[in-house]
Order: C-alpha cells, then structure tokens, then sequence
C-alpha cells in the first residue's frame, strides 16, 4: 500500500490519533467525524474447530455475524464489491473467513511473501493487545490463497516477514485456482478461509491470548492494486488523503467472547 511522507498527511496521523480515528464515511469524503468511538466487533469463541475449507456457509459460520468492508479510501472506485468476513477462536488459533462478491478478479502471485496486494486480495491487520505502538501483522491474502504475513514495529520500520515454513503453517482454503490470470471480468463470488495459530503470532510479537475479555485492535481490507478496477475498501474507518491501510492508530476493536 502507499505509505504518504508529506506533511498534510503526517499532521492528519497526528489528528486522526486525537479523535479516534472516526476517519472517511462510505461516501469517500476525507472529513472527520464527529463520533470518537472505535468500531467495534464480538469474536465468539468456538467449541470445537472449523474445517478449513472456505465454505462460507457452513457452521459455525452460520450463526456468526459478519464484519463489513465498505468503506473506499481516495476517490470513489468504479467497481465496489460487496465484502465480509466473520473472525472466531479457540484456545490455539484465530480462524478467519471472507466472502467477497466481486468482479475484475486477479490473482498473480505464485509464491508466499510475494506482494499480493495487486491483485484481489482480502487483508487482517492486527495488533495482539491493546497497545498498537507495540506493532501489528499484516496478513494479506489473494483469492487465489496466497499470502504475505509481516510483523512490523510501526509502518514501514523493523519488519520481520515469516519464513516460507511458518507460512505453511497457516493453513488456508480458497475458491478460486491459485493463479487467476487473464482476469475474470464477469461477476464472480469467491471466498478465502483461514487457521491462525496464536503460537506462531508469539514467534514475533508480545501476545494476549484470546480468552473471554481479552481486547485486540484490527482492521480488515479489501484492495486490487493492479487489477483493470482497483479499489481500497476498509472495516474500521481511516481519514488519510490516498489509500494506505498501515494506520494502526485507527484500527477498529476485537472483544472477545
């Protein structure tokens, strides 16, 4: 994603950090609002795994609430897919699944720790704890299933990317073939679904394991960089003047049940 140097965009951190981040409406307009809460999301706990087969419809995804990615950064795309995922845990991992409805769809990457973020691709940025200064993950995943999985202090500074073998170790399930190309213009459904395992989140960062009243701070994201119709669309609001989703100060709340 693009990461803005200038100094519009530094004081308008500076501002978003002082508000809450209530950031852009769905309307793309850039002013704040008034509201200074945070979104907000339930993570319900499961009594036993799912299986990781990007079935969006089986339990226990069914009775779970989805999360809306509907908010697009910078100007009004021309091509807005209809985005949601649904987050549960257990003791041992997060499991995460989304469901986009969308079209002009790509997917280019062959290998993890690729950039994924050209082509269509659904991200989880997360922050294990309540202290996003600590740093988050950026976990980004095409549709084709591939992934880029990062820790980072702050935007940009002290990134440690997991090795190929961590990758393996979360596992994922996707709808569409790996490698997407020429793109599908036509209206097409796709999902990517995913485990987690907190204990690989504890390789890289301080963790809170999730447990009844634990709070994490996130965000989720919807980008297609390269594709013939980008769009950058995000769960928790962010004011900032282009697209950038590595703005943890306005990342959204995960309480846990």
């Amino acid at each position: 994603m693009v990461h803005m140097r200038n100094i519009r965009a530094l004081l308008l951190c500076i501002l978003c950090a002082a508000t809450g981040c209530a950031g852009v409406t769905t309307s793309g307009a850039s002013s704040l609002r008034t509201e200074r809460e945070p979104m907000r999301h339930e993570v319900t706990r499961l009594a036993k795994p799912p299986a990781i087969d990007a079935d969006w419809d089986k339990e226990p995804w069914a009775g779970i609430q989805p999360m809306f990615i509907d908010r697009y950064m910078g100007k009004k795309p021309t091509h807005i897919p209809t985005v949601q995922a649904k987050i549960a845990y257990d003791d041992e991992a997060l499991y995460v699944i989304f469901r986009v409805v969308d079209q002009y769809v790509r997917a280019v990457a062959q290998k993890n720790q690729q950039e994924v973020c050209g082509d269509s691709c659904v991200e989880f940025f997360l922050t294990p704890g309540t202290d996003v200064s600590k740093g988050y993950f950026n976990i980004e995943v095409n549709c084709g299933g591939t992934m880029l999985c990062r820790h980072q202090v702050a935007p940009g500074k002290d990134k440690q990317a997991l090795t190929q073998d961590e990758c393996a170790g979360v596992q994922i399930a996707h709808s569409l073939p790996r490698i997407v190309d020429p793109e599908i213009v036509e209206p097409t459904t796709w999902t990517v679904e995913y485990r987690l395992p907190v204990a690989l989140l504890e390789k890289y960062a301080a963790v809170t394991r999730p447990a009844p009243g634990v709070v994490w701070r996130a965000n989720l994201y919807k980008c297609a960089d390269l594709t013939s119709h980008p769009h950058w669309l995000t769960w928790a609001p962010i004011d900032w003047p282009e697209p950038n989703f590595h703005v943890p100060e306005c990342f959204g709340v995960l309480e846990f049940r």
